[in-house]
């Protein structure tokens, strides 16, 4: 007899990409049956993104009002909706295994992504909004940066793209950095590494896409920030993109070149004792569970993985080491901050809010819901809209603090998150406080900008 959902913490299957049954469209199907119909009982989902009322509205509208009255082909509508944010896996869902159901939601709508891009019916512009290294490479030439900076931000360039890209007219989008990140980091002060119980001494960065290409300010605050506690970091000498673009559109022979690019240089630095940093939360998920479970049996994977950490993950266990300084000059007043999803389900805890919550005469709202943006999901013509719906309670919910007063700051872990949620902000008029990464409003309360 099944038992009502689980009283242990939800475990995650390899993923078994590399079997040809994995690509078996009718077997993929047969898999979605069943996990819709369990889905279809339960309901607790409906409230996460697009592909739960999609799927219940096709159920309800249905001649049985069951999943076998269901086209087979309306499917995709539900997979299409699903933009990866792990959330009803790691969070609602009550069948996840160890659970007997064995339901794994965000992996069946991977398989079915990995499905239809195989058959090639992924668009070459979805393909092009995926390919950040591309995009990116524009990044720091002088002339051109301003030039297209400037170009994409008028009426008619953002028609055309919409036409063409599919990237929707109202949309933001990030500007290219007029200097990439990795060009000319400055050397890290301190030269003497020491170890916590918890923590090691010395930090590697991998910089990410969008940090090294659009706000490499975030990144050299988190430099400012390592340097005053007096923790010797490196940047990773090479990098190419974790692969989460890739792995939402269900290209994984992508994902597994990024792999094969960036785990043998992040491995060097975790066998010589480094704690690795990303400082967006997506691309510490690839390196903490999505290449991790297509590459189980990959040792360096694996030690990558336990090497990986989220930066305010790494101050909080420095802090339980006595290694990190507690003493902030600037106050920041009053704070709304958003948990991204690919923050929250790396099981890491609240450490943003933590360190947050450090800083003197500073409150700090914490909303912790999804904001909608969900990578290249939010900035398309068929799902901006809808990504606008989806954060439209985040955006309310921190326009106000607990005491009724307005936030001074607006701050999200995921960058973009961040900018999606200003722009709600902006749309739904709900006031302008000021965008800043949690990890420059902390570099700002040490007094290091």
């Amino acid at each position: 007899m099944a038992t009502e959902g689980n009283l242990q913490a939800p475990t995650r299957h390899a993923l078994d990409w590399k079997n040809p049954d994995f690509y078996d469209e009718e077997k993929c199907f047969d898999e979605l049956e069943r996990i819709f119909d369990i889905c279809h009982g339960c309901r607790r989902c409906v409230s996460l993104c697009g592909s739960f009322p999609t799927l219940f509205d096709l159920v309800d509208e249905s001649k049985t009002m069951e999943v076998d009255g269901v086209d087979k082909k309306d499917y995709w509508k539900v997979v299409d909706q699903c933009y990866m944010c792990d959330l009803c896996y790691m969070t609602k869902c009550p069948y996840t295994p160890p659970h007997e159901w064995n339901l794994d939601f965000p992996h069946t709508m991977l398989r079915a992504k990995a499905i239809k891009f195989k058959k090639g019916e992924v668009g070459v512009a979805e393909k092009f909004l995926a390919s950040t290294d591309v995009h990116g490479q524009f990044a720091g030439i002088p002339i051109v940066v301003q030039a297209a900076n400037a170009l994409n931000k008028t009426k008619t360039m953002r028609k055309l793209m919409e036409n063409v890209a599919g990237v929707d007219k109202d949309a933001w989008l990030p500007e290219l950095a007029t200097k990439k990140f990795r060009s000319g980091t400055p050397e890290a002060k301190s030269q003497v590494v020491v170890d916590g119980a918890k923590t090691p001494g010395k930090v590697a960065i991998f910089a990410t896409c969008y940090i090294n290409y659009n706000e490499p300010g975030i990144g050299l605050d988190l430099l400012k920030v390592l340097d005053h506690n007096a923790i010797p970091y490196a940047i990773v000498d090479k990098e190419k993109c974790c692969g989460m673009p890739k792995l939402e559109l269900g290209d994984l022979e992508a994902v597994q070149a990024s792999k094969e690019a960036n785990i043998p240089v992040l491995a060097r630095y975790a066998k010589d004792g480094f704690a690795i940093l990303a400082a967006v939360p997506s691309c510490a998920l690839m390196f903490k569970q999505e290449i991790p479970l297509m590459f189980p049996d990959d040792p360096d994977t694996q030690l990558v993985k336990e090497h990986m950490w989220d930066p305010f993950e790494y101050f909080m266990a420095r802090k339980r080491d006595g290694l990190l300084k507690t003493e902030f000059p600037r106050k920041l007043g009053n704070v709304s901050y958003q948990i991204p999803c690919h923050g929250r389900v790396q099981n890491i805890g609240r450490k943003t809010e933590e360190m947050l919550k450090m800083i003197p005469d500073t409150t700090v709202n914490t909303i912790e819901r999804c904001s909608g943006h969900a990578g290249t999901f939010g900035v398309k013509k068929a799902y901006h809209q809808t990504a606008m719906k989806i954060g439209k309670p985040v955006f309310k919910a921190m326009a106000t603090m607990k005491d009724g007063a307005k936030p001074d700051f607006i701050s999200s872990d995921c960058p973009l998150g961040g900018h999606h949620i200003a722009q709600g902000f902006e749309v739904n008029g709900l006031g302008a406080p000021e965008l800043q990464h949690p990890i420059s409003l902390v570099a700002k309360a040490y007094g290091l900008t």
